[in-house]
């Protein structure tokens, strides 16, 4: 599986982006995700979908603020971004988990051996 995210930028607070996260490749994913990482912390969960059938989860920071989505015919997930704080600003990277993962490792980081490389996306207060 190959991934490839675009949408990153600058913002100022309170706005919105979108990313997107386009995949290619043979390898079937049961889950793509969003991870973000800031300097000196661990990557961390930001959503995921389940590609067969739509099913959505969220970290508790971005609950009601951020949409993921997928769009099969293109082959890509999108995370829309409303509402953005400065704390949103971070590296994004899109992610593909095992076929195998189940609801439960949905948000696991160990559960995703296919990464794209990162966008990054600035909020400025």
């Amino acid at each position: 599986v190959q991934l490839q995210a675009s949408g990153g930028g600058l913002v100022q607070a309170g706005g919105s982006l979108r990313l997107s996260c386009s995949r290619s490749g043979r390898t079937s994913s049961r889950y793509v995700g969003w991870f973000r990482q800031t300097p000196g912390k661990e990557r961390e969960f930001v959503a995921t979908i389940k590609w067969t059938d739509r099913s959505t989860h969220y970290a508790d920071a971005v609950k009601g603020r951020f949409t993921i989505s997928r769009h099969s015919a293109e082959n890509t997930v999108y995370l829309q971004m409303n509402s953005l704080k400065p704390e949103d600003t971070a590296v994004y990277y899109c992610a593909a988990s095992r076929s195998g993962t189940i609801t439960s490792q949905a948000r696991n980081i160990d559960s995703y051996d296919y990464w794209g490389q990162g966008t990054l996306v600035t909020v400025s207060s």
